[in-house]
């Protein structure tokens, strides 16, 4: 039971992508989910807020530009497309530029906006990997977070070397994936570290 109801909250999370306080308002419910979250409460809320103000700081200053930002214990993965460099540049420095933010993964594209069509089929290879994570039950799902972009899966979470090969292994083999970017934060029994390794 447990299962299915950790099955249904992560198809959730992956439809609702916009929309992270609703999103945490379903896990608050059930309890379960916020036991098993790595991420302290206050840091939940920073990663909500960063979201948010980021979002629309970007929205409001470069129309026609598809940025989505990504919050995951303060480090902001921004991913899309834009028209040129300077545009995603600038995007960074906002970024950049919240105080609670730790550090930016700029993985921006320089290309034509993609089609709704293709990002409903992102959100669909979101789920996927994510029910896939749940059905091998070779770590909790819950600590890895999944954001696709135009058939690129990047991971993010704070996880140990097995939990992370273990999700990169389960996200390449999944079907409509192109390519598997890793952006964990490696967490050993002594130590802690940024592994941003490109696969």
């Amino acid at each position: 039971m447990r299962y299915i109801f950790t099955f249904a909250v992560l198809v959730s999370l992956a439809l609702l992508q916009g929309c992270a306080a609703v999103a945490i308002g379903s896990v608050a419910a059930g309890g379960y989910l916020i036991a098993e979250e790595r991420r302290p409460p206050p840091v939940l809320a920073q990663d909500q807020d960063i979201e948010f103000n980021i979002a629309n700081t970007i929205h409001g200053k470069f129309v026609g530009a598809h940025v989505n930002t990504t919050s995951y214990n303060r480090m902001v993965l921004l991913t899309g497309e834009v028209a040129d460099e300077q545009v995603k540049a600038d995007v960074e420095k906002v970024a950049r530029s919240n105080k609670d933010v730790r550090g930016v993964y700029n993985e921006i594209k320089i290309a034509p906006i993609t089609p709704l069509s293709e990002r409903s089929n992102d959100t669909l290879i979101t789920s996927k990997v994510k029910s896939r994570f749940v059905d091998a039950g070779k770590f909790n799902a819950i600590h890895v977070k999944v954001v696709t972009e135009a058939k690129t899966v990047y991971l993010m979470g704070l996880v140990n070397r097995k939990e992370a090969d273990d999700a990169t292994a389960l996200a390449r083999t999944t079907a409509g994936v192109q390519r598997v970017v890793r952006v964990f934060e490696i967490q050993e029994p002594k130590e802690a570290q940024v592994n941003q390794d490109k696969q």
